[in-house]
């Protein structure tokens, strides 16, 4: 805090812990954050020991979707990707991993 009462922080936020399983929902992340994400997220499962991944991205205009497998057409852990086996069509990307 600041000597006149002011926050100096304000805005300011603190990191997020979150458990690393292999589903991950972008619906509450802004879009410009989401390339970093996946691209961190990716390597934090494969850590963990996940091998099929899964990224709803929701159907919207494509764009998240397209940005999900462009990351991981470009992982060279990627084996395999496409749309989610489990009813959410191309809603949801499904990754298989090395």
């Amino acid at each position: 805090m600041a000597d006149d009462g002011h926050r100096d922080d304000v805005g300011a936020t603190e990191p997020v812990e979150m458990e690393i399983t292999d589903t991950l929902d972008l619906h509450s992340f802004p879009p410009r954050e989401v390339a970093a994400l996946v691209k961190d997220w990716i390597d934090l499962a494969y850590d963990a020991g996940h091998r099929e991944l899964r990224i709803i991205h929701g159907k919207g205009i494509g764009v998240q979707r397209q940005t999900v497998r462009k990351i991981a057409e470009r992982d060279g852990r990627v084996v395999e990707f496409g749309d989610a086996p489990d009813g959410s069509g191309w809603g949801a990307t499904r990754i298989r991993m090395r």
